[in-house]
């Protein structure tokens, strides 16, 4: 049904807000990275109108800064698209702290708390290989 598949990866150390803080930034990453994939908005029966959402399904998976780091170097190799998230973001308090915080990171060894990939089903499974999916 979809060429493409969407993945968000939390680190599986969080606490339960700090994951779902995650998963949201990283869903609105995803949207602004590839608007093509925002569904149209819904409408009632009544004739209210209501915002839309991407119009494909995300899995979100868990895994350890290991697995992220790794799912992060597939992803690089396969030239998917990457939305970051590191841990720095969390003692900042908007957009353009977050933008300064994060180029003082290693790009090599990225301390991520979170991970977006979007791209091929196969290049995204790859990329995903041996993580769970958040329970």
């Amino acid at each position: 049904m979809f060429d493409t598949k969407i993945a968000l990866i939390v680190r599986n150390d969080l606490a339960s807000w700090q994951r779902l803080n995650v998963v949201a930034f990283l869903a609105s990453g995803v949207a602004a990275a590839a608007p093509e994939v925002m569904g149209e908005p819904y409408v009632a029966a009544n004739g209210q109108r209501y915002g839309n959402m991407l119009g494909q399904p995300m899995l979100v998976f868990e895994a350890s800064l290991d697995g992220l780091q790794r799912a992060h170097r597939q992803g690089l190799e396969r030239e998917l698209t990457l939305i970051p998230y590191v841990f720095s973001m969390f003692s900042t308090g908007h957009d353009e702290a977050n933008r300064q915080a994060f180029p003082a990171e290693n790009p090599d060894q990225l301390n991520l708390v979170g991970l977006a990939v979007r791209g091929p089903k196969k290049a995204v499974d790859k990329a995903v290989k041996g993580l769970s999916l958040h329970p």
